[in-house]
């Protein structure tokens, strides 16, 4: 196929048993002006195999062949084989649902202030013994506008990776994949948002997220609590240093031992905090490394001291936001959700 307007890629490392249905979903797309670039990274099952028996069946599926790199080497040898103006992510244990590539390509053909899109997910796991994941699922789903995305962007990664389509002027302009002891895929996002570029998602499930036990997120310490907490926190004090009118001090929402841990990573960067803020009886009126604990009633006004919140219990931050925001504070302008 010569130019094709939008190339997926997917990285492939012994699938053999689910590749052949994620491949599938991306050839029977309603969109068809697409090719598929699918590199194994150096799978030792019958993945290549797969590969080129598709391959023989269909023009618009190009294999590629690398001695084992790790998932970052092979998704940007994917990028670097794509040639179309848009390119998007898939992963070989998912499925795409059949207008995903149609329906993402006319939001960035319609927006062209939009560099990054995705959708909104299907949870393709036990909800009940992976409620952790679906939590995080519900939540990314529900961030659709660019503005909900930038804002929360210190939360979590709000894009289910393999659901995302790209600019590729964008890919040369702001750079690939990093590898790193950091998730790549939150890194990228981060770094490209800071650089201004706009995000948005097709507000319609066209994806189905599977959470296999063996999904490198679950187990490569590169994903860990700690890795997403180190990557947010170097470019969370840059978006201080540019948005706070207190930086480089902060009130930290949270003094709980694990509130404090995370904090500490920012602090490292130069960060400061003035207080900590709590509800809890038993912490209130605390001293803590020299800073007071206030109960949340007597946080200063609104503009006073920008507020972090680490509070990270199940429905907590939606409860943290809610109240300030009844106190007159605003979202990116006087606080940030950051746990």
């Amino acid at each position: 196929m010569i130019n094709p307007k939008v190339s997926v890629t997917m990285p492939c490392y012994n699938c053999e048993s689910s590749v052949g249905m994620a491949i599938e979903s991306i050839l029977d797309q309603s969109y068809t002006d697409l090719e598929l670039i699918a590199v194994d990274d150096g799978s030792v099952d019958g993945t290549a195999d797969v590969l080129k028996e598709y391959a023989a069946k269909d023009f618009r599926l190009s294999p590629v062949f690398l001695d084992h790199q790790g998932v970052v080497g092979a998704a940007n040898a994917a990028i670097s084989a794509a040639s179309g103006q848009y390119i998007a992510r898939m992963d070989a244990d998912d499925f795409a649902l059949p207008a995903r590539i149609e329906k993402q390509a006319r939001l960035l053909d319609e927006n062209p202030h939009v560099g990054l899109t995705a959708c909104r997910v299907g949870f393709g796991g036990d909800r009940e013994a992976c409620a952790g994941y679906a939590h995080y699922v519900d939540w990314i789903n529900s961030l659709i506008e660019i503005d909900e995305i930038s804002l929360n962007r210190f939360v979590e990664f709000p894009f289910a990776n393999p659901s995302i389509m790209m600019r590729s002027n964008l890919i040369k302009e702001y750079g690939q994949f990093r590898d790193g002891d950091f998730p790549e895929d939150y890194e990228l996002v981060l770094r490209w948002l800071e650089a201004g570029v706009q995000m948005q998602k097709v507000d319609e499930e066209l994806f189905i997220w599977n959470d296999p036990p063996d999904r490198l997120s679950r187990n490569h310490p590169k994903y860990s609590v700690e890795s997403f907490y180190s990557i947010k926190s170097e470019y969370l004090h840059r978006w201080l240093e540019q948005n706070s009118s207190t930086h480089p001090r902060v009130g930290v929402i949270g003094s709980g031992r694990t509130s404090r841990k995370r904090f500490h990573i920012l602090e490292r960067h130069g960060v400061k905090v003035s207080f900590y803020v709590d509800v809890d009886p038993r912490k209130v009126g605390h001293v803590i490394n020299g800073c007071k604990v206030l109960h949340r009633n007597a946080i200063p006004p609104a503009g006073d001291t920008f507020l972090l919140s680490y509070v990270a219990s199940r429905g907590a931050r939606e409860e943290v936001a809610e109240f300030l925001n009844s106190r007159g504070y605003v979202l990116g302008k006087h606080y940030l959700l950051v746990s």
